[in-house]
């Protein structure tokens, strides 16, 4: 037996048929929504996890690329989750980009908001911290909006290192998008940059907040005081 059937056998043995029904309304599958058209098994994420732990070493690059093209959510998620434990394990810069390669390659099937929190930062983020940026400000212009979120999402890990600037630059270009599902990861950026520097996010609000999406504004202050959430929200 391949080891994406192996994968994918224990992903249906681990499925939940409550699950399997709340997913599709949870993960706005419905005609015209983000998600429309994706299907699900019905299994948690920490129980991929565990499943992505057990078989990453040993799953193909070509099953990989099986995978991660299924129309089943989770069957996706898992190879992204098994992608992210390939890079980071990866032992070369030459296979590490290799990993980068195939991600953006097949970024096409990172489709949904969960599928891109769990990577972009652990993959591209890593990989493009000591290299030119140029291509996450590319995938925010794209119009392309899981493309934007990748490019919004993956300076998470440089505002881990306490780098903040093309988080806050990518933020102005996303600011009036008009999907609520970039707001949230402007607004969740913003925020990160704050409880880290809350200077450096305060000013950028104060550049900005009475222009921004109020999803987005709300994700941003979230971690302020009382007071100063009034201010901010007293915009209009």
């Amino acid at each position: 037996m391949k080891v994406q059937d192996q994968i994918e056998e224990s992903l249906r043995q681990k499925a939940i048929p409550e699950k399997a029904a709340f997913f599709p309304r949870f993960f706005k599958t419905g005609k015209g929504e983000y998600g429309e058209g994706d299907r699900f098994l019905g299994v948690t994420v920490p129980e991929q996890r565990i499943i992505a732990k057990k078989y990453w070493k040993d799953l193909p690059y070509q099953e990989l690329e099986i995978m991660i093209k299924s129309p089943f959510h989770e069957v996706r998620l898992t190879s992204i989750l098994i992608l992210v434990l390939k890079y980071q394990k990866a032992t070369s810069k030459a296979e590490k980009k290799s990993w980068v390669d195939f991600y953006l390659k097949n970024r096409s099937w990172v489709n949904n908001w969960d599928l891109v929190d769990s990577s972009a930062h652990l993959i591209l983020g890593d990989y493009l911290f000591d290299k030119d940026r140029s291509m996450l400000y590319d995938l925010a212009k794209s119009g392309i909006l899981w493309d934007q979120r990748i490019g919004i999402m993956s300076t998470f890990y440089f505002i881990r290192k306490k780098d903040f600037t093309d988080t806050l630059k990518i933020a102005e270009i996303l600011l009036h998008h008009p999907h609520d599902l970039i707001h949230k990861a402007v607004g969740w950026m913003i925020r990160e940059v704050g409880n880290r520097d809350f200077e450096t996010a305060n000013q950028f609000l104060m550049n900005h907040y009475q222009s921004m999406p109020r999803t987005m504004l709300r994700y941003a202050i979230e971690k302020f005081d009382v007071d100063t959430k009034a201010f901010f929200m007293k915009k209009d």
